[in-house]
């Protein structure tokens, strides 16, 4: 599995730390927040609103340079959108590993 990391927040910020540490404040305040609510959908079935948040996700995966991520976020996004959820689990996993990342940082 990839793992995420700033090179892309870095280069978007061309050295100016003060806009870094604010990127990363803002995925750190966002994306627990958006896990939950993606949790909360799936639990209640409701798998056109999950998509929706797997839609906002897929872009924290490209902006932590996780190409993978945001390629599988991606086909995820249509399924849910069919009422399919058998990539789930690996979903659940990839968002895992990113909250642990944002825990580092």
């Amino acid at each position: 599995m990839e793992q995420p990391n700033l090179n892309y927040i870095k280069e978007l910020a061309g050295g100016d730390k003060e806009f870094e540490l604010n990127f990363i404040q803002i995925l750190k305040n966002e994306l627990p927040v958006e896990v939950e609510q993606y949790s909360n959908y799936i639990l209640n079935d409701e798998l056109e609103l999950a998509s929706t948040v797997v839609h906002k996700l897929k872009h924290k995966f490209n902006i932590l340079s996780m190409e993978n991520a945001y390629s599988y976020a991606v086909k995820y996004e249509e399924e849910l959108k069919q009422g399919i959820t058998e990539m789930d689990s690996e979903f659940k996993l990839i968002l895992n590993q990113v909250l642990e990342y944002l825990t580092t940082l």
